[in-house]
């Protein structure tokens, strides 16, 4: 299974119970996480033939940001 990270201003606990209804409904993701701790506030989205589009989609419907979060890899490969 492959994971997907987007940077986010999802920030609390709040903010998660709000977007949760969006990103539940994320085409072939099978789980997410927000990690609040995070300075970018990384949302990692699981799942195969997850498209970055959907999840941006779905972050903006909740309210909030997101970007795809480039890997040190993405920056040498991307």
């Amino acid at each position: 299974m492959k994971a997907q990270k987007f940077k986010t201003n999802i920030n609390c606990g709040g903010c998660i119970a709000t977007a949760k209804p969006y990103l539940d409904k994320i085409k072939h993701q099978q789980g997410w996480n927000v990690e609040i701790n995070d300075p970018e506030k990384i949302l990692t989205v699981e799942g195969d033939n997850v498209e970055a589009e959907n999840v941006i989609e779905m972050v903006q419907e909740a309210g909030y940001k997101a970007e795809p979060k480039k890997g040190l890899l993405n920056k040498l490969f991307g």
